[in-house]
């Protein structure tokens, strides 16, 4: 590896990886582009097929291409469409592999017709080789390609002992094809094991088409989060409004934002102002005021109003830019995925053969007069019992059957990954907003002294850009107000509104400042009231006239019904519960405290979220984090499990291991649950894969021949394989009898 000196900067960037298919082929990945001049660590995550690479910026990206190239993967280094590319890569070979899974099972169920049935049918040896042809060389090509890959790098995986066992057993049968008096001449009928090779095709790539179908469900979290750029923008360029593509658009540039639009760039308000949605941004669900001279943020939502703003950081340069680069090093900066199936075969593929091979030497030297045939066919049969069919369908199956349960739950599981570390977890972290709240702002009480009044604050407050106006509308027309008449209607700036009645009266609706501007006094008993309402994290909202207050209205974001009893059952299950929140200190202190919560931070900023998951990490703890908005998904991609709110925003579902339907947050110890006993399944089933194995290589390999005169058919092999995976088809089923 080169030793990079001062002058050379570090890049960091992370690119999708064609190829990969196991935990060996992200091992070669890894261990190739480390090894590449330049460059100076390689971090491969198998689950989104990429890798986070960091590497001088003087090296070309074409040379981590061609070094990949060279053994058989392949980087998509495309700067503007990588993501575009890889998801059309990915839909491509999974209807790939669908195609060959079609097509190998309908050749191969006539061969297994004519070898369970028609054995003794002569002409049915050569109809069978005949259709074993396409479905060992053609739909099961990949197997035989990506073995002779590992082979010569002097490595094995389940695709070597798929490709040995079908590759033996079809010239083995080839040959008693043409040439049956070789085993006439020695007593022994001369069997094909056609219809034990295409099985073992067959039933692999199903295991492939469920892990594929998986992986090509699960959407790219980048992708969603580019979604929040507009396209195009208007700009204000020699006095003139243009339209022009947002890569276009540069430092200084005038940008005009109308209502309901998303803005594309940071940068500051120059003229007009507007309520603008953050929460994507903070996590907190109230939209702020910007006026000029304020900071606007790329991906944020106007509201009502329209205002221009100068463009001060574009391109990679804008915050939402920077979340992307954070999330996208959080999920290349994890471990690569090992999954347990892959780390049993590199011990188990090489065992195998090795065992085959003391088989066939073993009888050659102590077979006597019939040495060759008893090694042949002993050395075929170890390989045969031995072939991984029941291997490769014991995670995904367990999987598919333990996802589908989650779904019929209201919980979405992404992958093995977060199923294996979810019943490890001993850390949850909660966000507030929208997780334990309901993150939508409704009206706690409205105290009046005049009632007669409601129906202008109905119409103050429907003319209002305010976003807590909304709620008070809600309010007012659940109650069967009706809207009054009213006049020259005045938004006051960061206060409130007015308007005139048609009485001739002034009204305000507003904040407590602007009640202090109009002179009116507040009697002692109210303002004790306001303390005790701000204390309990709500919000306070005056209604009144020119001489007093007419009345008071309290608006607050709810706690979820379910959220104490869900976090204390968290606690029953022996985990650790903290909480984290943009908000102040008193509200944040408010919830913890009504919900159960010990440990909790307050006005935490995104990467300090993240930054809190580290440090527990750091401490041992296997960590799940639970959020809803775009501020948790750099923390949800750093966690160990992530879980999403399902009404939250697309990227915190995306970047999520498991998103709740639901927000229910009861679902979550339930999601733990699961995890529990998909985790117990997958062993089980690891066991049933296994067990024919160490009972049946022994026997296969003649062990029982000196002492009876046994010696296991490949046929039987090939059953014994064939139950095991029934076997853990059936097991993998039982999960849908749990309770959670």
């Amino acid at each position: 590896m080169e030793t990079l000196t001062l002058d050379h900067k570090i890049k960091k960037e992370t690119f999708p990886v064609e190829g990969m298919s196991c935990a060996s082929c992200a091992s070669s990945v890894e261990s190739i582009l480390s090894h590449t001049e330049g460059v100076n660590k390689a971090s491969v995550n198998l689950a989104t097929n990429s890798v986070l690479v960091e590497y001088n910026e003087a090296t070309p990206s074409s040379n981590l291409k061609a070094a990949l190239q060279s053994v058989g993967f392949d980087l998509i280094i495309d700067a503007e469409n990588r993501e575009e590319a890889q998801e059309e890569v990915k839909q491509k070979h999974y209807q790939q592999v669908k195609f060959r899974l079609i097509w190998s099972a309908i050749f191969t169920i006539p061969i297994v017709v004519i070898g369970m049935f028609f054995m003794d049918w002569e002409p049915g040896k050569y109809v069978s080789l005949a259709l074993a042809i396409p479905v060992l060389f053609y739909f099961g090509r990949s197997f035989f390609i990506n073995s002779w890959k590992q082979a010569k790098h002097a490595k094995a995986n389940m695709d070597t002992l798929v490709a040995l066992s079908t590759g033996i057993a079809f010239l083995f049968s080839v040959f008693n094809t043409f040439f049956p008096e070789f085993w006439l001449s020695h007593g022994i009928p001369p069997h094909v094991y056609y219809e034990a090779a295409v099985v073992i095709i067959t039933f692999i790539s199903l295991g492939k088409l469920l892990e594929e179908r998986a992986k090509s469900s699960t959407s790219t979290a980048i992708k969603k989060l580019m979604g929040l750029q507009p396209k195009t923008v208007r700009v204000i360029i020699d006095g003139s409004e243009q339209e022009i593509a947002i890569s276009e658009v540069k430092t200084g540039y005038t940008l005009i934002v109308k209502p309901g639009e998303k803005i594309a760039v940071d940068g500051t308000v120059s003229k007009g102002s507007s309520y603008v949605d953050e929460s994507m941004i903070t996590g907190e669900p109230v939209p702020v005021v910007k006026e000029k001279d304020q900071k606007v943020f790329a991906g944020t939502v106007n509201q009502k109003g329209s205002f221009q703003f100068t463009a001060e950081k574009v391109g990679k340069e804008t915050l939402l830019s920077q979340i992307i680069k954070l999330v996208q090093e959080a999920q290349g900066s994890k471990a690569p995925v090992q999954k347990l199936t892959d780390k049993i075969a590199s011990i188990f593929v090489p065992t195998i053969i090795a065992i085959s091979l003391i088989t066939f030497i073993t009888w050659m030297i102590l077979g006597q007069q019939d040495a060759f045939t008893h090694a042949l066919l002993t050395s075929i049969a170890v390989l045969v019992i031995a072939c991984p069919c029941a291997l490769g369908l014991a995670t995904p199956t367990a999987i598919m059957v333990g996802v589908g349960k989650g779904a019929q739950n209201n919980i979405l599981i992404k992958d093995a990954e977060s199923l294996e570390m979810a019943h490890k977890v001993n850390a949850v972290i909660l966000d507030k907003t929208g997780t334990i709240t309901q993150g939508k702002p409704t009206v706690a009480d409205i105290r009046w002294e005049n009632e007669v009044e409601a129906s202008i604050l109905l119409a103050i407050e429907s003319q209002s850009e305010h976003p807590l106006a909304s709620a008070v509308v809600n309010h007012l027309k659940e109650d069967q107000v009706t809207s009054a008449m009213i006049t020259d209607f005045e938004s006051i700036t960061g206060k409130g509104v007015k308007a005139k009645a048609e009485n001739g009266q002034t009204y305000y609706v507003g904040s407590q400042r602007l009640i202090n501007e109009l002179g009116i006094a507040l009697e002692s008993s109210l303002e004790t009231s306001i303390d005790q309402w701000q204390n309990g994290a709500k919000t306070v909202i005056f209604f009144a006239d020119e001489q007093q207050i007419l009345a008071v209205i309290t608006i607050t974001d709810q706690i979820k019904v379910s959220s104490a009893s869900a976090i204390e059952r968290l606690k029953d299950m022996g985990l650790e519960v903290f909480m984290l929140t943009g908000d102040n200190q008193q509200t944040a202190q408010t919830v913890a405290r009504q919900v159960g919560v010990t440990d909790f931070k307050a006005e935490v900023l995104p990467s300090e979220k993240a930054d809190f998951v580290k440090e527990l990490q750091q401490k041992g703890k296997i960590v799940a984090m639970v959020g809803d908005g775009i501020n948790d998904s750099h923390a949800l991609a750093q966690a160990d499990v992530s879980i999403a709110m399902g009404h939250g925003s697309d990227i915190a579902m995306d970047v999520a291991k498991m998103t709740l339907i639901t927000s229910d947050l009861e679902y979550i110890p339930k999601a733990l649950k699961l995890s529990d006993k998909t985790v117990k399944g997958i062993r089980q089933n690891l066991f049933w894969a296994f067990i024919y194995n160490l009972i049946g290589i022994p026997i296969a390999a003649g062990l029982l021949y000196p002492i009876n005169g046994f010696l296991l058919d490949p046929m039987i092999a090939g059953a014994a394989m064939a139950f095991s995976s029934v076997s853990v088809v059936l097991n993998s089923l039982r999960l849908n009898s749990i309770k959670l």
